[in-house]
């Protein structure tokens, strides 16, 4: 039996109520396999670690980690902990040390999900976002200048090199060629005149060795009005850091809300553990209450799951999904319901058995 050692990090928040409906649910699939199992191992780390010991994470965090499979992530952020800190101390230095440099988001509107879009089909909103996960705008290289002084500046410096810029755009043309669809890049060359125009120079140079994938290449400001206008043009999406960070908040919107919104950080070379985290934040204003909406979290369960090689699990939990969202009976408030986040999780089970029951 395989045995996957997954480090748990739950977080801040809502993030340990969601978090236990993935594992729930995991626990299911590999019930239902036998042929593999998950072992879970829980660390203390985010805001309130910090709050004690005055760090995100332990000093030998990453350390221990490297002996991991996978980390499944919950939520970081709480008041009283400012949000550069909470996101640098903990989450950017995983993907980063890591090097998690691939980052995908499905924006796909499954049956039954709400989207504000009048006159859209549930076909046309199925993209796949593969944003740049390590450098860019995130880099964190910069300055900050005579501060608090009158001639005061700062300075915030996006990194683009040549080996993080054209892995991530092979990457995004190996995913089209293989799911044979279209890829579009997303850049702001007419105003970024040195990097993004660089982005656009890399993409150009990697699409002559894909003469099979049909490819586009929008600006970002262009791009975001089509997702609203014309969803269906988008169906594999390669872009930067920060612009796909933003896009696909825009299109978690489109797809159902972020409490549908997964996100894998991805090592493709897999020399170092990939991590999975619904992209939602960690709604202290609702926490302890019991009614966070985990199915973003058990979508990036099912991203875990695909990652391992059981793509068939990972269709699966997003069939189960779908099906709960069809019958509208069992949903958190978020999305006009009554259950409680535990309740989701328990009808999830209930479907993926009965779903599993049917396939055999």
């Amino acid at each position: 039996m395989k045995n996957y050692k997954i480090a748990v990090i739950a977080g801040d928040g809502i993030g340990p109520e969601v978090i236990d409906e993935g594992i729930k649910v995991l626990n299911k699939i590999a019930e239902m396999d036998k042929g593999f199992k998950f072992e879970f191992t829980h660390f203390p780390w985010g805001c309130e670690y910090y709050t004690k010991h005055g760090k995100m994470m332990a000093s030998d965090g990453i350390e221990q980690l490297k002996e991991f499979d996978a980390i499944y992530l919950g939520a970081v952020g709480f008041p009283g902990v400012p949000d550069h800190i909470s996101l640098w101390d903990l989450l950017l230095i995983i993907r980063k040390e890591f090097d998690q440099y691939v980052n995908i988001r499905p924006i796909k509107l499954l049956d039954g999900a709400h989207c504000p879009l009048a006159d859209v089909k549930r076909e046309d909103v199925d993209m796949l976002f593969i944003r740049e996960n390590t450098e860019g705008e995130y880099s964190g290289a910069g300055d900050w200048l005579f501060k608090g002084k009158d001639n005061e500046v700062v300075l915030q410096n996006a990194v683009f090199s040549r080996t993080g810029t054209e892995r991530i755009i092979r990457y995004a043309f190996e995913t089209a060629r293989k799911q044979g669809r279209t890829l579009t890049s997303i850049s702001k060359a007419n105003a970024l005149n040195y990097s993004m125009v660089f982005w656009d120079q890399v993409f150009e140079e990697v699409s002559a060795e894909y003469p099979d994938v049909e490819t586009a290449s929008y600006l970002v400001d262009a791009a975001a009005m089509l997702m609203i206008t014309d969803p269906k043009r988008f169906e594999v999406v390669v872009t930067s850091n920060l612009f796909g960070d933003i896009l696909t908040d825009v299109g978690a919107a489109l797809a159902g809300g972020i409490g549908l919104a997964a996100g894998a950080n991805v090592n493709p070379e897999r020399e170092y553990p990939s991590m999975f985290e619904p992209v939602h934040g960690s709604a202290p204003d609702i926490a302890g209450q019991g009614i966070g909406n985990p199915l973003a979290s058990i979508w990036s369960a099912s991203q875990m799951l695909d990652y391992f090689g059981y793509e068939h699990y990972g269709k699966l939990v997003i069939d189960a999904i779908e099906q709960l969202l069809v019958e509208n009976e069992t949903l958190t408030p978020d999305m006009k319901g009554t259950a409680s986040t535990s309740q989701v999780g328990d009808r999830l089970i209930d479907i993926i058995g009965n779903l599993q029951t049917v396939k055999a």
